[in-house]
C-alpha cells in the first residue's frame, strides 16, 4: 500500500481531545480513501468493524429502523459473526456511504454514545448525499469532513521509491532558494513528466510501477473516464423513483468532454460556444457546478483587481476549467499524448498541459484558484499567496519570458503583488523578483 498524506489527518481527528465527532472522508473513486481507512484503524484499534454500504446490502437493513446504538451493534454483531464491539477499542468504519442515508444519520447517536469511533467515506458524497425521501437527515454538528485527493507529486515519489534523503534535499534547495544539482534535476525532471502523464489515481499509479507501460496506463484511465462518466446518471437519479434529467446529464458530458479543447484555445477562458452554438451560461451553470462538486475539475476565477481579498477581487462568470487529475487529463487528448509529454514534444497542448498539472498541485493544497487577463493581452496565468504575500504565478511549458508579469510588478500602484515565480523547466534562481522555480517544486509552496 502507498504511503499517504491523509494519515496526518486520521491521526489529528484520533487524538482530539474535544468534542468527539466522527470523521468523513469525501472525494472520487479509484483515491485510495478505502486502503487508507482501513490500514489506518487496523494499525490504532484493536477492533475494526468494516461494512461497504455499496456491495453488503444486508447492512443497510440494520439502519432502517430506529436507531438505537445497542441494536444496530447487536444486529450487525448477527450478520458478521466475526466482529466485535468493545468498548473504547474499537473503530466502525462506513465505506460508501452515501449509498446509506440511515448509517449516515445513525453518526449522531454513535457520537452521543460515545463508545465507539466512526471513519465514512464517501464516492460523490456531496453530490448524492443521502435518498430525499428515505433520508433522516445529516447530523449536524458531529461530522469532521476531510476532502481527500489524488496523490501528489511527494507521494508519486514516495511511490516510485524514492529516497527521503532525495525529497529532502530538493526542499532544503526550495528553502535556501539555491539550485539543485544537475543531476538531480534532470531525474526529477523526468519524474515530474511520468506524474503528469500516471496522474494521482492510486491504481493507476500502481499500475505504472508494476509494469512501465504507458500503454497499460492509458487503457486504464480510460476505463477509469468512462467509469465516471457513468456515474454522472447514476447520481444524478438521488430519488432512485424519478428520471435522470437527461438535459443536465448531456450538459454534464458537453462540459467535461470539452475541457481539453478549451484549454487549447490561446486565450483558456471557458467559452460557453464551443459546447453548442447559442450554448449560454445559465443553462451550464448546473453542469459545472456538479462537476466541481464531484471533484472532477478545478475552477479558476479572473479577477478584476490583483489585490487582496482575492476572493472578493473574482469574476464569477470568467473563468478557465481544469481537471482534477492530470493524468485522465493527458488520457483525453489523442492517443499517444504521453509519449510526446515524456520526450518534451507536447505540440499544441503544451500550455494546457502545463497549467493543469499547476492547477492540480494548488487544489491539492487547497489554495483558490485565480488568475488575471486584461483585453491589452496582459495575463497571469495564477494568482496566489506565498507567505502571505500577494504572488504572481507564471507557468512556462519550456523557458520562456515573464514579460505582463514584469509589467505588472513595475507598476505597483495599480497592481499589488510583491513578487512572481516562474515555474518552468529551469533550475531554482533569483533574478529582480522573479523566483524561478522548476516544476517538481510546486507542491512545495507555502
Amino acid at each position: 500500500m502507498f504511503r499517504r498524506k491523509i494519515v496526518h489527518e486520521l491521526e489529528a481527528w484520533k487524538s482530539d481531545t474535544g468534542k468527539k465527532k466522527a470523521l468523513v472522508i469525501k472525494g472520487l473513486r479509484q483515491i485510495g480513501k478505502t486502503r487508507s481507512v482501513k490500514a489506518f484503524a487496523e494499525e490504532n484499534y484493536e477492533n475494526v468493524v468494516y461494512i461497504d454500504f455499496k456491495t453488503n446490502t444486508s447492512a443497510k437493513q440494520v439502519f432502517a429502523s430506529d436507531l438505537v446504538v445497542d441494536r444496530i451493534t447487536v444486529d450487525l454483531s448477527a450478520l458478521m459473526p466475526n466482529v466485535h464491539f468493545v468498548p473504547g477499542k474499537t473503530c466502525i468504519i462506513f465505506d460508501e456511504i452515501q449509498e446509506c442515508s440511515g448509517a449516515r444519520a445513525s453518526i449522531k447517536p454513535f457520537m452521543e454514545d460515545g463508545r465507539y469511533d466512526v471513519i465514512c467515506t464517501g464516492s460523490l458524497l456531496g453530490i448524492k448525499g443521502y435518498n430525499k425521501k428515505s433520508g433522516k437527515g445529516i447530523p449536524v454538528g458531529f461530522e469532521r469532513t476531510v476532502y481527500m485527493k489524488p496523490m501528489d507529486f511527494e507521494e508519486f515519489l514516495w511511490a516510485k521509491g524514492i529516497s527521503e534523503d532525495v525529497i529532502e534535499n530538493i526542499k532544503e534547495h526550495y528553502r535556501t532558494r539555491t539550485p539543485v544539482s544537475d543531476a538531480v534535476h534532470t531525474a526529477m525532471l523526468r519524474y515530474f513528466r511520468e506524474y503528469i502523464c500516471v496522474g494521482g489515481l492510486p491504481y493507476i499509479v500502481d499500475r505504472f510501477v508494476s509494469t512501465n507501460d504507458m500503454n497499460v496506463v492509458y487503457r486504464e484511465q480510460r476505463d477509469i473516464i468512462e467509469e465516471y462518466k457513468d456515474d454522472f446518471g447514476k447520481h444524478l437519479n438521488e430519488n432512485e423513483e424519478e428520471e435522470v434529467d437527461l438535459a443536465l446529464l448531456a450538459r454534464i458530458n458537453r462540459v467535461f468532454d470539452s475541457i481539453p479543447a478549451q484549454l487549447a484555445k490561446e486565450n483558456k477562458k471557458f467559452v460557453y460556444s464551443k459546447l453548442e452554438k447559442k450554448g449560454r451560461s445559465e443553462n451550464y451553470q448546473a453542469a459545472i457546478q456538479w462537476l466541481y462538486d464531484a471533484g472532477l475539475i478545478n475552477i479558476c476565477y479572473n479577477l478584476n483587481a490583483i489585490d487582496e481579498p482575492l476572493e472578493g477581487n473574482k469574476i464569477d462568470n470568467i473563468f478557465k476549467l481544469y481537471m482534477q487529475d492530470s493524468g485522465l487529463f493527458v488520457a483525453m487528448l489523442e492517443k499517444g499524448s504521453a509519449g510526446k509529454i515524456l520526450s518534451g514534444d507536447m505540440g499544441m497542448y503544451k500550455g494546457a498541459i502545463y497549467e493543469n498539472i499547476v492547477a492540480d498541485c494548488f487544489s491539492k493544497q487547497d489554495r483558490p484558484l485565480f488568475y488575471f487577463h486584461k483585453d491589452s493581452g496582459l495575463e497571469i496565468d495564477f494568482i496566489t499567496k506565498e507567505n502571505d504575500e500577494v504572488t504572481l504565478i507564471e507557468v512556462k511549458a519550456t523557458t520562456g519570458n515573464t514579460k505582463s508579469a514584469k509589467t505588472v510588478l513595475k507598476n505597483k500602484d495599480v497592481y499589488h503583488a510583491e513578487k512572481c515565480i516562474k515555474l518552468s523547466e529551469n533550475n531554482i534562481g533569483i533574478a529582480d523578483n522573479v523566483i524561478t522555480i522548476p516544476y517538481y517544486l510546486a507542491f512545495m509552496m507555502e
